[in-house]
């Protein structure tokens, strides 16, 4: 009778998986992203080239060409972190994965490290998108940051909650 009364709805946070200035997806200057095609979301600027998880969970994705890792937290939120923007276009030069497909990961671990001036010297932009990719058919609510500045393994930017 009484099992349900104490079981709190916990609510998924997101922490930063960089280090950097915090935007609004829509900021990005590309529309797959700013008009949100592939799912909800919020960008950083990076500070340094290094990126750490945002969320228990598991590596889902590492392309070839390395500019990315997809990732599912425990309650099945699915995260695309997509380091620049037309970083494919480098072919996996100036990235370094520290995980694979499988891995399971802990909130701060490394995830990525990337030579941030190579990239910006390279690439469209350096903005980093984070989206939750399955976000369009979850059934769950997102509540993005109003900071402006992201701490690596500290700042909450996303909090996934259910509707």
């Amino acid at each position: 009778m009484f099992k349900n009364l104490f079981k709190k709805n916990q609510a998924q946070q997101i922490l930063a998986p960089l280090n950097g200035e915090i935007k609004a997806l829509e900021e990005v200057p590309d529309p797959v992203f700013s008009e949100k095609m592939m799912g909800e979301g919020i960008a950083i600027v990076p500070a340094e080239g290094k990126i750490v998880s945002p969320i228990d969970g598991e590596i889902v994705q590492v392309p070839d060409t390395k500019h990315a890792v997809g990732m599912v937290g425990k309650d099945g939120t699915e995260i695309l972190i997509h380091i620049g923007l037309e970083t494919v276009e480098l072919k996996g030069e100036g990235f370094t994965p520290k995980v694979q497909t499988g891995d399971k990961v802990t909130v701060g671990q490394p995830l990525m490290e990337f030579d941030l001036e190579y990239i910006q010297e390279h690439a469209k932009d350096v903005i980093t998108p984070i989206v939750i990719t399955n976000s369009a058919n979850s059934g769950k609510h997102y509540t993005m940051t109003n900071e402006n500045e992201a701490k690596a393994g500290e700042t909450v930017i996303i909090t996934v909650s259910e509707k």
